[in-house]
């Protein structure tokens, strides 16, 4: 609304609106990705825990919460592979966080 009023200056409205359209196309780009990115996610760790990603309800709130079930899993097994200095099974996890942390990644990311 600051930037409606007609005494901010140029310099400072257009500095306001080039951030604000920024923060908008990287919004834009995590809800356009989301769906995908957590489909994608569940599928990975349901294969790596040998488990059954439900898929019928693709609704982001429905895949958030089959992806926090699946993470927890991916916890205890994590567990269960470092007491049994399972370092394959270790290796696994490892491979499969690094990866969803790829996916997670933004055009404008650094790295």
């Amino acid at each position: 609304m600051r930037n409606a009023a007609p005494g901010v200056p140029d310099a400072e409205r257009a500095s306001a609106l080039g951030l604000s359209s920024m923060l908008l196309a990287v919004a834009a780009e995590v809800w356009d990705g989301a769906a995908q990115n957590l489909v994608q996610e569940n599928r990975a760790l349901a294969t790596l825990l040998r488990d059954t990603a439900a898929e019928a309800d693709l609704r982001l709130s429905a895949l958030r919460n089959e992806n926090a079930r699946l993470r927890a899993r991916l916890i205890e097994d994590h567990i269960l592979a470092e007491e049994a200095g399972d370092t394959e099974r270790q290796e696994a996890i490892w491979a499969e966080l690094r990866a969803s942390t790829v996916r997670r990644m933004l055009s404008i990311s650094p790295v």
